[in-house]
């Protein structure tokens, strides 16, 4: 029984049977591996320049946005105090005339107690 234990096997060997120069892929795979590169070098680039365009027309966006609402603010805030200007004056006038007891004594004119008209 030592004597089948105690003898090693012999490994084979692995010779080639491919020619070597037959599997590489030659002049041909380098030119198409080269016209993948170049593809896809253009289309990141594209894909880049697209992208910023979105992100330039966003800004625009946000920008004309923010220029819309200041202004819309800024028109109902002068029409706010406008109307408070008028308010405050009609209450005036109303309330001189209620002071004084009477309603039109101001004389022939007629224009006693009536607000000016506003100027814009």
């Amino acid at each position: 029984m030592l004597v089948l234990f105690g003898t090693e096997t012999p490994i084979p060997t692995p010779s080639m049977t491919v020619d070597p120069d037959s599997v590489t892929p030659g002049p041909l795979g380098f030119a198409a591996i080269v016209l993948i590169v170049a593809v896809v070098v253009l289309l990141i680039w594209d894909m880049n320049r697209r992208i910023r365009r979105v992100r330039y027309r966003e800004e625009v966006r946000e920008e004309l946005d923010a220029e819309e609402a200041a202004l819309k603010s800024e028109e109902t805030t002068d029409a706010a105090a406008s109307a408070d200007a008028a308010v405050d004056a009609g209450s005036t006038a109303d309330g001189a005339a209620d002071d004084d007891g009477a309603e039109s004594d101001a004389g022939a004119d007629g224009d006693a107690g009536q607000n000016p008209p506003a100027s814009r």
